[in-house]
């Protein structure tokens, strides 16, 4: 899989680079499903914008997107969307086999 970080009006610094790290874990199960995880935090005025693209090895685009006032939770919830949102397709590719 590979995977990129990238921050708009955002400096990523090791401390947000090391949380998301360890919460790319949490995807052990489903990375081998995952060719592309691309995620964009975006800082406006007082909320972060945080974004996942990723593509599945079976070529579906998908983007999910978390807004907050706090980074840490948007992250949080961000991967908990991002979870359930691969276990989904992945189960809709497993159902026609």
């Amino acid at each position: 899989m590979h995977f990129e970080l990238k921050g708009v009006h955002y400096h990523v610094s090791e401390n947000t680079t090391d949380y998301i790290e360890k919460k790319m874990h949490r995807l052990d199960s489903v990375k081998e499903n995952l060719e592309t995880l691309h995620f964009t935090i975006t800082k406006e005025k007082n909320m972060f914008k945080v974004e996942a693209n990723f593509h599945f090895n079976w070529g579906a685009p998908s983007h999910i997107r978390v807004d907050g006032h706090d980074l840490w939770p948007a992250i949080d919830v961000l991967f908990d969307k991002l979870i359930v949102k691969v276990k989904k397709e992945k189960e809709k590719i497993n159902s026609h086999h």
